[in-house]
């Protein structure tokens, strides 16, 4: 055999030999610790994307609420032609961002001491429900008007009572006046429990005086004749025509010193024009 390929001898297994390292693995580390796979971020991303975006929605919320009472305000002072320093407190019930996405107010509530609506002043309650953003009708609303003695007294103005006064006792109030009785003025006062019943003032006769003296309500015919007949007799009395058309009375009781109206709000009243101008009684 020839010397020309010699066949090299077999490494001597108790020499050292140099250990090769897989490259990204610590010569120091077990296989199985380099191998193990780096953690996911991506959860801690969602949920930072998320907080943010939480946060983003809560500072729509506050600018929402901070600027739609204003924006509202604005809008009953011009389409009810009042002061432009008019004192009106305006807020929205539930979440505002839905609401404003859908184009519609679940519920309005407005609030005022003091308005004056057709020559009569108090102060004002009013919730309307389903409020549109883009134009149309209320879904609806309510409310109260809280009057004093003297707005009272010029609801019955125009009514045949001899009314120059009213002192409330709650839940009555006395009217008092004067009537001619041969030429004489007399001093009468007629006490009332006021409500209302289709619309309409209802006042029913709690007790009559005359000169100061009260009057059995059988004799007040033949002292007063048709007029001593009325007062004792309960009288419904249209005011309809002392508000705009589109209030209608559901209820008045006096409550301390105030008269507490009751309305009920057409919700056309925000597209219709005729309903802001004073109502109309019937003619009998």
């Amino acid at each position: 055999m020839s010397d020309d390929n010699q066949t090299l001898p077999y490494p001597d297994a108790a020499a050292a030999h140099e250990t090769l390292v897989i490259p990204g693995q610590n010569a120091s580390e077990p296989a199985e610790v380099a191998a193990r796979p780096k953690r996911r971020r991506w959860p801690w991303v969602l949920l930072i994307v998320v907080v943010v975006l939480g946060l983003l929605v809560v500072a729509a919320e506050f600018i929402a609420r901070a600027v739609l009472p204003g924006v509202v305000r604005s809008l009953v002072v011009d389409e009810l032609d009042l002061p432009a320093d008019q004192q009106l407190d305006v807020e929205a019930d539930g979440i505002l961002l839905p609401q404003l996405i859908g184009g519609t107010l679940d519920s309005l509530h407005l609030s005022t001491d003091s308005v004056t609506l057709e020559g009569i002043t108090g102060a004002a309650d009013v919730t309307a429900t389903g409020v549109p953003l883009r134009g149309g009708d209320l879904g609806g609303a309510s409310g109260t008007i809280r009057i004093d003695q003297t707005q009272f007294t010029a609801l019955l103005a125009d009514t045949d009572l001899p009314v120059d006064a009213v002192a409330f006792d709650a839940p009555n109030a006395t009217v008092s006046g004067t009537i001619p009785v041969l030429g004489i003025d007399i001093p009468v006062s007629l006490t009332v429990t006021p409500g209302a019943v289709e619309g309409d003032l209802e006042l029913t006769p709690v007790e009559l005086s005359v000169g100061g003296l009260v009057i059995d309500a059988g004799q007040v015919g033949s002292t007063l004749g048709s007029l001593g007949e009325t007062l004792t007799q309960t009288q419904q009395i249209c005011i309809a025509d002392q508000l705009p058309a589109g209030l209608t009375l559901t209820g008045l009781e006096i409550v301390g010193s105030e008269a507490v109206i009751d309305i009920d709000v057409n919700g056309a009243i925000v597209t219709d024009e005729a309903l802001l101008e004073k109502g109309v009684c019937p003619t009998s």
